[in-house]
């Protein structure tokens, strides 16, 4: 798949690729400028996005789409110009969904929409029935008394805030992921949350949840926005509200299911040995297409490894890419990949990963050495023209599955963008892919290339 823009555009360029001692070289500063201007000249981040929704589609740990995408990784980026390319597997719990019906059975019958959250038990084959609890917070559902919800189900209302930075899914998630075990200490037999979402849809938000030890598990599930306001309406009303719950979710089975990273080089020409890390997720729920999430970082990062790859010489430093699995469940694949690497973990110069967002990126946070801190800086500098600013933060473990590298000791760049809208489809029937915005794909694309570039070309020890 060769990129003859770009090809065109460099011919006759005069740049150096060995490694800088300043922090952008005017050498540099061309190919980056040339690698933003191509990646917004070109729609191949889209395309791959595309290829991925459509010939594959959802992609949850355990299922068929997931060895699916596996395959499919693979071959594209051995497509896009990548020169080794491998997998590493490892193992996680299979949990199934299974199907599910709900309802406000009492007093005014309403049928709701709502989803099994990923590791959810079921009701045993049979319908469950109970008077709902309202509690407005996880922290309110934390006071109740022991004892106080026996027979009956609890509820959080809390409805997620709507932030540029996401910021107000940090407040919300907990409720999905500790909920249901708190109410069970609290003797409920099921538990509800409105969906952890921003959006107006009658579509649920699924999301992993987790059972304490020696507690018991109950159902656990989210219903849609429109659903909770109508349950909220009811439970003004001075009378009992009854729901019913029939799923069939497998909840931990005691099985496993093999996942595999993919993980594609563009092998350094001098330090191949030494790598810069571009990471994004190849699992998603099996509810949507997996299209933002996290089809977007896949289609960046496979992107810039291929416009890399296509230049005249290589950098210095190897560009790696690494399509983790399972991050959807835990983090599995990541931290597997910190277990298997742990031995050249300090060969990983820095790294960045897309995991959120569906706009442009307006700012970058470090996570680097005080001595580094200043190239960063530098680096910042040139991508201030294209509207992205420097955090004055320096704490940066890398988004998601990039963490695990970060906690092993990899500096990062985190890459902010505008996520208005993220969650009004995170974890939905909705993350399809019309909802990928593609303008912004392309400077997000540009950047994470001159990123790629700037850090393979550079001779900064991100760690001092």
């Amino acid at each position: 798949m060769k990129n003859k823009t770009l090809l065109a555009l460099l011919t006759g360029a005069c740049f150096a690729l060995p490694l800088q001692s300043q922090a952008v070289t005017d050498d540099q500063k061309v190919i980056l400028d040339l690698l933003q201007t191509n990646a917004r000249q070109d729609n191949l981040s889209y395309q791959i996005i595309e290829s991925l929704t459509t010939e594959v589609g959802p992609r949850l740990a355990g299922t068929p789409g997931s060895e699916k995408a596996v395959v499919w990784a693979q071959d594209t980026m051995k497509r896009l110009g990548f020169d080794k390319v491998w997998i590493e597997e490892s193992k996680v719990p299979l949990w199934t969904r299974g199907d599910l019906t709900a309802s406000i059975s009492a007093p005014y019958p309403h049928k709701v929409t709502a989803l099994a959250l990923g590791g959810s038990v079921g009701t045993d084959g049979k319908p469950l029935e109970a008077e709902v609890v309202r509690f407005a917070t996880l922290d309110a559902l934390k006071a109740a008394k022991p004892g106080s919800l026996d027979g009956k189900i609890a509820y959080v209302a809390y409805r997620m805030e709507r932030h540029k930075d996401g910021h107000g899914y940090g407040k919300a998630v907990g409720a999905r992921v500790a909920g249901a075990s708190i109410a069970a200490e609290k003797g409920a037999v099921a538990f509800l949350l409105r969906s952890v979402g921003t959006d107006d849809n009658r579509l649920a938000h699924t999301g992993v949840m987790q059972y304490e030890e020696n507690i018991k598990r109950i159902p656990a599930v989210a219903i849609s926005n429109p659903d909770a306001d109508l349950l909220d309406n009811m439970l003004t009303r001075d009378e009992p509200v009854m729901f019913s719950l029939n799923t069939s979710a497998s909840g931990p089975t005691g099985r496993v299911a093999t996942i595999a990273n993919v993980i594609g080089d563009v092998t350094g020409s001098e330090h191949p040995e030494e790598v810069v890390t571009l990471g994004a997720h190849l699992d998603s729920w099996d509810v949507g297409t997996g299209a933002i999430d996290d089809g977007i970082g896949i289609g960046i990062t496979l992107a810039t490894g291929h416009y890399i790859a296509e230049l005249p010489q290589r950098p210095a430093r190897t560009v790696r890419v690494i399509l983790f699995a399972a991050e959807e469940i835990g983090l599995y694949g990541a931290k597997d990949y910190v277990v298997q690497h742990k031995n050249d973990m300090d060969k990983h110069v820095i790294g960045a990963e897309w995991d959120f967002g569906n706009g442009a990126i307006y700012e970058l946070t470090p996570g680097v050495g005080t001595q580094a801190l200043s190239e960063v800086r530098d680096f910042a500098e040139y991508l201030a023209p294209y509207g992205v600013g420097m955090s004055d933060k320096n704490d940066a473990k890398g988004q998601s599955d990039m963490s695990a590298l970060g906690e092993a000791g990899q500096p990062a760049i985190n890459f902010s963008p505008d996520g208005s809208d993220y969650f009004d489809y995170h974890h939905t029937e909705n993350d399809t892919l019309d909802k990928v915005e593609p303008e912004a794909l392309k400077v997000n694309t540009g950047i994470f290339s001159a990123f790629a570039f700037w850090a393979a070309t550079s001779e900064t020890n991100f760690r001092k």
